[in-house]
């Protein structure tokens, strides 16, 4: 579905990206893992060239605007250009309510999560804009369109996310670059693991109508049909995989 695209993956390194780099792989597409842990962004790459596939890590913090310019520039070095950009990289921030929510997290969690989706699509939307076509995918979340007790960070960045993606398609429709945001439940990463008590899992699932968590490659893919030329006509939306939450 991807032979002869080269694809950029933030946080790719664990979790979701790691899954849509494999993936994306595994398909014929180029893989540039990008992940502020090296060791965890070396070892997808091991992965994929494993087994023949094509990939390169460059270690880059999405919070910091010269990262992601370095990392588009890094990607037409290694490959020529930039067709698919998968916007993953996120991280989850203080758990408060508003009143008590520390500044310090709130500035952290809209960097990471809101301004460096933006400063991804900065830089690789003209890279796109000099192949005459690409896709790119936000990702957002169920909390980009809907709240969550003490969250309030998270929230913002990720309803921004959602935002901007509109936008996005709406400016870039006519140039063949196709943007679109995709709104994952709980998933079963690290990040959600690792965070909580059994009892406290065990609730999270129980949110969902499926009455389980997502796994990292069922979110995967959707992707990998959103960046893919099946989507041809999909732009500026918003696709949640989500187990049922969002029906309730």
């Amino acid at each position: 579905m991807l032979e002869n695209k080269v694809a950029l993956i933030t946080g790719a390194g664990s979790g979701i990206g790691k899954s849509t780099a494999l993936l994306f792989a595994s398909h014929g597409a180029k893989i540039v893992v990008t992940d502020i842990n090296p060791e965890h962004g070396e070892d997808v790459v091991k992965a994929i060239t494993h087994k023949g596939g094509d990939a390169v890590f460059i270690q880059a913090d999405t919070s910091r605007p010269e990262d992601s310019e370095r990392t588009v520039a890094g990607t037409i070095k290694s490959f020529g250009k930039l067709d698919i950009a998968v916007n993953n990289a996120g991280i989850s921030g203080a758990s408060e309510p508003i009143g008590n929510y520390p500044v310090e997290s709130w500035d952290k969690v809209i960097a990471v999560n809101l301004s460096g989706v933006f400063y991804g699509m900065r830089y690789q939307i003209p890279a796109m804009e000099k192949n005459g076509s690409g896709a790119i995918i936000n990702v957002a979340s169920i909390l980009g369109q809907v709240g969550f007790a003490n969250s309030v960070a998270y929230v913002a960045a990720k309803h921004g996310v959602v935002g901007m993606t509109k936008n996005a398609g709406i400016e870039y429709g006519n140039k063949s670059i196709r943007v679109n945001a995709v709104g994952p439940a709980f998933i079963e990463t690290p990040l959600v693991k690792d965070a909580m008590t059994e009892e406290a899992y065990e609730s999270l699932k129980a949110l969902h109508p499926m009455g389980r968590l997502g796994q990292p490659g069922e979110v995967a893919e959707l992707f990998l049909w959103l960046a893919s030329d099946k989507a041809s006509f999909a732009t500026g939306a918003y696709y949640p995989i989500d187990g049922g939450y969002l029906a309730r």
